[in-house]
């Protein structure tokens, strides 16, 4: 596994949220961008985001797509998770962005594993932005998410 590692996340309920949740408890570095006003569709005022995860920055606006560009932009790869039958909407943003951007992109839902395996390959530090479906796109995303990254990054 890879010995530098930063996890970016927008923090949209489901599988970012999950990203942020296991990179706190892991005592992992986090950072990434989410909508003005720290928005997220079960947080929708200020300051939203901003309050559990400080680590957060403000996109200049609220639109959810600008922070989704400024994430993968940011990152050196992505980690999708997601079924590929849910990548859609802002989740097919990010993957479309992580092409345009020629970074490495990853859409999976494990095993850990693999995912393992993939981050070797990858150069350090590796800054990996983690995203996928918001949890009223896919009910199971967040803990699907959790399980995943908490064993992929356990041991760090």
């Amino acid at each position: 596994m890879t010995s530098s590692l930063t996890i970016v996340s927008g923090g949209q309920s489901g599988v970012d949220r999950a990203a942020l949740d296991v990179a706190v408890g892991l005592g992992l570095l986090y950072s990434g961008w989410c909508p003005a006003g720290g928005a997220a569709e079960d947080s929708a005022t200020a300051p939203g985001l901003l309050a559990a995860y400080p680590h957060l920055r403000e996109a200049p606006s609220a639109d959810p797509a600008e922070r989704t560009r400024l994430n993968v932009r940011d990152s050196t790869a992505t980690l999708v998770v997601s079924p590929p039958e849910l990548v859609a909407g802002g989740t097919l943003l990010t993957v479309d962005e992580a092409d345009r951007l020629g970074r490495p992109c990853l859409v999976t839902t494990g095993p850990a594993v693999h995912v393992a395996t993939w981050l070797e390959t990858l150069a350090e530090p590796l800054v990996l932005n983690v995203a996928g479906p918001r949890a009223s796109e896919w009910r199971e995303g967040y803990d699907v998410a959790r399980r995943l990254l908490d064993e992929l990054l356990r041991d760090r």
